[in-house]
């Protein structure tokens, strides 16, 4: 078994959960908040080191991410002319390795969150959801194609 040594090791930053969609929807509390066609919908969860600059990269991480079909039918082309549209979900960080009930302690404090999270979607020239809200999302996988984003936060120093 290949051990890392502790510097090295593998550390989580910003998380996201990209869904290639035909169409998605957010409603709070019955009223439509956004929505967009044929895109991506990002599930994004913010931890307690996250900064600015880890939120820019993995927005042009989504906005890079080759899993619409080329002429060839291929996963091969970019989000290009479609649209995003970003929800905020501490829950990505839930962690229910003791016990049935999960911990969010991993998931950053709204406060330190929400900047964050605006940040991501402002590069992205993602449409949101309602940050802290109970929402209702709504979305037709295409595929289905769903990816995770992680940046490793080793690896984003100069």
């Amino acid at each position: 078994m290949l051990v890392r040594p502790r510097a090295l090791a593998y550390s989580p930053a910003m998380r996201a959960l990209v869904q290639r969609v035909s169409r998605a929807a957010v409603r709070v509390q019955g009223e439509l908040v956004a929505e967009i066609g044929p895109g991506l919908l990002v599930l994004l969860g913010v931890t307690h080191d996250d900064d600015e600059a880890i939120a820019e990269r993995l927005a042009e991480k989504a906005l890079a991410l080759r899993i619409f079909a080329d002429a060839e039918g291929h996963m091969n082309e970019p989000l290009g002319e479609r649209e995003i549209l970003c929800v905020s979900q501490f829950t990505l960080y839930g962690d229910a390795r003791r016990g049935n009930r999960p911990s969010f302690v991993a998931a950053a404090r709204p406060e330190h969150a929400e900047p964050l999270y605006e940040r991501f979607c402002e590069r992205a020239g993602a449409r949101r959801g309602r940050f802290g809200a109970h929402m209702q999302v709504e979305l037709v996988n295409d595929g289905p194609v769903t990816v995770m984003l992680e940046l490793d936060r080793g690896k984003l120093a100069p």
